[in-house]
């Protein structure tokens, strides 16, 4: 029995992991879970109902009542949100409970593709083909200004540099599953890439993968 494609992608901020992760999602007719909006739906839920974004205790409670399908990508991206998440995201139980939904998720028989930043490691750390996308840190910085700008946000690059600095910093330093590229991960470093040369790479990586993983295919 061939095993389901589950494809786990890791990263750090605007490396466009988000990006080929819908794409590849849309090519190999999967689920995609980006689970990065996991944890920013818990601190909406928490900021609409006024109640602390420090209390475990709450968030955990949030968390359990979340519903991983259809989390509205515009709704949850805004800046505040994604301040209020990082604050909930360091919380262990809170990690644990979407943990166990994530993986829920992953195993639905289908497989799927997910995205974050230890989806490799923690998540789905059998998952039949991973990668780590990466970019220099300028370069994701002017995609997210770029971003911002589109959206109408006014923002001084600089601003945009120092926060990407400050979250690779602290999602590679954090004690529970920090940001690191999983042992068995194919690494794409996406810096001198459009979008359309990395999703061909990312198809190749994944398609070697499955070959790996069945041979006799």
């Amino acid at each position: 029995m061939t095993a389901p494609l589950v494809i786990a992608i890791d990263g750090p901020a605007a490396s466009g992991k988000g990006t080929l992760a819908r794409r590849l999602a849309e090519h190999f007719d999967l689920p995609h879970l980006d689970t990065g909006l996991t944890y920013r739906a818990v601190a909406k839920a928490l900021l609409d109902s006024g109640q602390p974004l420090d209390r475990e205790a709450l968030a955990v409670d949030a968390a359990r009542r979340l519903d991983l399908v259809g989390l509205d990508r515009d709704q949850l991206s805004h800046h505040e949100i994604g301040e209020a998440a990082s604050k909930v995201a360091v919380m262990s139980a809170v990690r644990r409970t979407l943990v166990d939904q994530q993986r829920l998720f992953a195993k639905n028989g289908r497989g799927a593709v997910l995205d974050g930043r230890d989806i490799g490691t923690v998540v789905c750390p059998d998952a039949m083909a991973k990668l780590f996308i990466t970019a220099a840190p300028n370069e994701r910085a002017r995609r997210r200004w770029n971003e911002m700008q589109l959206k109408g946000e006014v923002i001084d690059f600089e601003a945009v540099l120092a926060d990407i600095k400050r979250r690779d910093k602290r999602d590679m330093g954090r004690a529970d599953s920090p940001l690191k590229p999983a042992r068995d991960a194919h690494l794409l470093d996406t810096s001198q890439m459009d979008i359309e040369a990395a999703f061909r790479a990312a198809i190749s990586l994944v398609e070697k993968a499955q070959s790996a993983a069945h041979p006799e295919s």
